[in-house]
């Protein structure tokens, strides 16, 4: 969903154009993140917490050269879900979740390629180096 989608179905509930709608949704998402700026943790009651955390400074690996990367500290913003939507989510049923997901729908799991069970055995094993 997009926020654009959420400006429809609130003017389509509520009645107002969807410009008008357009421009309270935005100065709400605005009016969080100048809080989080401000005051760095915004509690919505029913809905959750928006908090900014310092994320330490740590050593990484460049995943083409291989070489050691100083990651500075920076500051980044958690979510905890409220009570409210952790138990409407919890209350998702199988058939929902498969209706949301199409492609887990057969439960199907991808072949192991690696140890060729799944294929005939004079078949590619799946390795590269053979």
């Amino acid at each position: 969903m997009t926020k654009k989608d959420i400006v429809r179905a609130i003017s389509e509930e509520v009645g107002l154009t969807q410009q008008q709608t357009k421009e309270i949704v935005q100065k709400t998402f605005d009016a969080i993140v100048e809080c989080l700026v401000r005051e760095r943790r915004i509690e919505l009651r029913n809905f959750g917490v928006f908090e900014v955390k310092p994320r330490a400074a740590r050593k990484a690996r460049n995943p083409r050269t291989g070489e050691q990367v100083d990651v500075p500290m920076k500051y980044v913003v958690t979510f905890k879900p409220g009570k409210y939507m952790e138990a409407k989510v919890s209350d998702l049923d199988a058939t929902e979740m498969e209706a949301a997901n199409p492609k887990q729908q057969n439960n199907q799991q991808p072949p192991n390629l690696t140890t060729g069970s799944d294929l005939p055995p004079d078949g590619p094993t799946g390795r590269w180096d053979t």
